[in-house]
């Protein structure tokens, strides 16, 4: 096998027309994001679709235990411990890996929410982070029984980015907002509940699956054949006699909705953290849940709520240039860093968040994360969404 971190080929349909396969292919780092994945995707989806002979993509990964378990966070906290000890430490802009590597992985993810053509993601196993920013724009979204999902940055002093304040904003009720405080895992049941995946299908089925992709004549015409994949998908699942059970985000929804309904941040938490033992005891979901919000970052905490609460009626492009200038305050901050080497770097599991409490932050320490770094014109990506702004101007 090939040592390219994506793997790329197409298989034949049944009219001359092809399949695009794109497999993540970073097993022993549980196919976590790097930069050089990003370009070699982006180049070969731009590529794809302008090849009239490809009908659609699917995306994979190699590996049974993880599709992709966040972003390489490795060389992100070698660029800010390189950009905390220079003289430009005290510049948003100073750090220039994170600036290329974050406009890179959101225009990446847009790419993929934006595309042309069907994009059939197999989500198995863990799906974290920057795996969820690749698999939730996909046209046609596959878990498994195997699948665990989760947006767990409250843990490394980062927030719920690669679109999370998109994508979590648009979850039944409170349920993002909870998912952003807590990191909490979702099963396959729950990832489609919350609109983060389409269908569940039998890992063992894959094959089945695509031998019948094969098998079908593909139009020249993306429309159609948006149409045919979901039909052959939910005819898979049929087929397949998949027994959905609700999961514990659904079997919680009315009560996790109240708690997070209260009108400020500090309320939500005191309602999570001192939930009734009568409702926790013997629930390790909820304690882990609870545990994860108690163990985080109170800025992570604050930033993941003010983003949805700003987040509420921005478009797709609107939400990843605020998350960029966002994440590039992260990297300049102390909690991304300090999270990430009690988490993999010294791995102690004991990150001195700075500040220590949600009372502590400042209004001031706020602002930073929304400051404007360019003029309109000039943001890395301001580019997105400007054919929807010119198809708008025109009717």
């Amino acid at each position: 096998m090939s040592d390219s971190p994506v793997l790329f080929h197409t298989l034949p349909a049944a009219n001359g027309m092809q399949l695009g396969v794109a497999t993540l292919n970073s097993e022993k780092t549980l196919n976590a994001l790097s930069k050089e994945m990003v370009q070699l995707l982006g180049r070969q989806l731009q590529a794809w679709d302008e090849d009239e002979s490809v009908a659609m993509v699917v995306l994979q990964a190699a590996g049974e235990k993880a599709f992709c378990a966040g972003g390489d966070l490795q060389n992100l906290y070698a660029s800010m411990r390189e950009h905390h000890a220079s003289d430009k430490k005290d510049d948003l802009l100073g750090n220039a890996y994170a600036l290329d590597f974050f406009e890179q992985e959101y225009r990446l993810d847009y790419q993929i929410h934006t595309y042309r053509k069907p994009i059939l993601c197999w989500g198995h196993g863990i799906v974290m982070g920057g795996g969820i920013g690749l698999m939730a724009g996909a046209s046609h979204r596959v878990v498994t029984e195997k699948s665990r999902l989760a947006m767990p940055e409250i843990a490394i002093g980062l927030f719920p980015d690669v679109g999370g304040t998109w994508f979590l904003n648009r979850m039944p009720g409170k349920l993002g907002l909870f998912l952003a405080l807590t990191g909490a895992n979702i099963n396959a049941s729950d990832a489609v509940f919350v609109k983060l995946a389409d269908l569940q299908l039998p890992h063992e089925s894959k094959a089945e699956l695509l031998a019948r992709l094969q098998a079908c004549e593909w139009s020249k015409q993306a429309e159609n054949n948006h149409l045919r994949l979901s039909h052959i998908l939910h005819e898979q699942q049929r087929n397949a006699n998949v027994v959905i059970s609700a999961g514990p985000l659904r079997l919680h929804f009315d009560h996790i909705n109240q708690l997070c309904s209260a009108a400020d941040l500090s309320t939500i938490i005191s309602n999570i953290c001192q939930l009734d033992a009568s409702v926790v005891n013997d629930d390790a979901w909820l304690q882990k849940a609870i545990a994860s919000l108690q163990k985080g970052s109170p800025t992570s905490a604050w930033l993941a709520h003010a983003l949805q609460e700003r987040g509420k009626h921005l478009s797709l492009a609107e939400i990843f240039r605020m998350e960029l200038v966002a994440a590039l305050a992260c990297a300049q901050g102390h909690d991304f860093a300090e999270g990430i080497r009690a988490l993999i770097i010294d791995k102690d599991q004991k990150p001195q968040w700075l500040p220590g409490s949600l009372v502590a932050l400042q209004p001031q320490d706020g602002e930073l994360y929304f400051a404007r770094l360019w003029a309109a014109e000039q943001h890395p990506l301001r580019d997105l969404g400007a054919s929807e702004n010119i198809q708008k101007r025109a009717a």
